[in-house]
């Protein structure tokens, strides 16, 4: 559908002069950032079921980290350095259950040889 001059109507999109294209646009809105936020609530009888709160920022990544915001850093499934570091500490702690596993392990024939000891004395 094409407007004629002067009959009111919008013309076909990506015409005119003045409008902006979606490629600026989305520069703008990625350089200042925007935050849509709402609210879901589902109540019966004036009792409260189920609450959802949504948020979407959508930003660029620097824009983003101005305003403090870098979750996807520490994220194992979106950073291999978050995950490098999950798997580093989990290491550490197998490391460690597994030196106490073997430290008891060498202290129970001690003891057991002791109790063998102590009944033999009575």
């Amino acid at each position: 559908m094409t407007a004629s001059p002067g009959s009111g109507l919008p013309g076909p999109y990506g015409s005119g002069g003045g409008g902006a294209n979606l490629a600026d646009i989305l520069e703008r809105v990625l350089d200042k950032g925007i935050v849509i936020a709402g609210d879901i609530k589902i109540n019966l009888l004036d009792i409260e079921l189920l609450t959802i709160k949504l948020r979407l920022i959508v930003a660029s990544i620097d824009k983003a980290k101005e305003m403090g915001i870098d979750w996807w850093e520490d994220d194992p499934a979106l950073s291999t350095g978050a995950r490098r570091a999950e798997l580093a500490r989990e290491n550490a702690e197998l490391k460690q259950r597994l030196a106490e596993l073997e430290e008891r392990k060498a202290l129970e024939p001690a003891k057991a040889r002791k109790e063998t000891r102590d009944r033999r004395e009575r």
